[in-house]
């Protein structure tokens, strides 16, 4: 089924990757090998003629992902106070969004959420509940992304800690449901934040999932 909030394009394409990089992680015969490294290619190309990026970039961006094809994993903390969001003003951009980021090899998704945020915001926090699992290729990001992620919502505490920026984050502030910033699409999306809130007013509501 065609994801609507991705092109159709590089849905095909992230197939096609998905296919070859699991056969090269398996294949034996020198001759599959030569074919799933082909269809890698085709995927390259499709992606660098769609996109406009130089093809030699594509090809070192997807090669550098080996062994069997999984999602990656991105954790993002929410954190209120008095019926504020908090959220963080990305350098890299100048949007705003929730503290966090990839998950590190490792750590488990609670101890990479309270390294974001604590590294983003200047707060410590605890984790509280999983609110929310998404994928990103479902939801209205910009822009989509080559690679397949699932975005983790995790409601946290302040425990301790002042705002403080950070060499990503340049402001730390609290919002309120109306007060909402301009948001950095690639990361955070104003439905998920939205529904941040629904799950503030309604704690029992059970984790969101796609």
């Amino acid at each position: 089924m065609q994801n609507p909030a991705q092109p159709r394009w590089l849905e095909w394409s992230t197939r096609l990757q998905t296919v070859a990089q699991n056969g090269l992680a398996y294949a034996r015969d020198p001759y599959d090998v030569e074919r799933y490294t082909a269809v890698r290619q085709i995927a390259a190309e499709m992606i660098a003629a769609a996109s406009g990026a130089e093809i030699a970039l594509v090809r070192d961006l997807i090669s550098q992902d080996t062994g069997h094809a999984t999602p990656k994993v991105d954790v993002r903390g929410v954190v209120f106070q008095e019926n504020k969001i908090l959220l963080v003003n990305e350098r890299s951009d100048g949007r705003w969004t929730l503290p966090g980021g990839w998950a590190d090899v490792g750590e488990s998704p609670t101890e990479g959420v309270i390294r974001e945020v604590h590294e983003e915001s200047g707060y410590q926090t605890r984790c509280v509940k999983l609110l929310a699992v998404f994928d990103r290729g479902k939801h209205p990001h910009d822009p989509p992304f080559l690679f397949h992620v699932y975005k983790l919502f995790i409601h946290c505490q302040i425990v301790g800690g002042t705002a403080t920026t950070s060499s990503e984050t340049g402001q730390v502030a609290f919002f309120g449901e109306t007060e909402i910033p301009e948001l950095s699409l690639t990361r955070v999306t104003p439905g998920q934040v939205k529904r941040m809130f629904e799950h503030l007013r309604n704690p029992n509501l059970p984790t969101d999932f796609d």
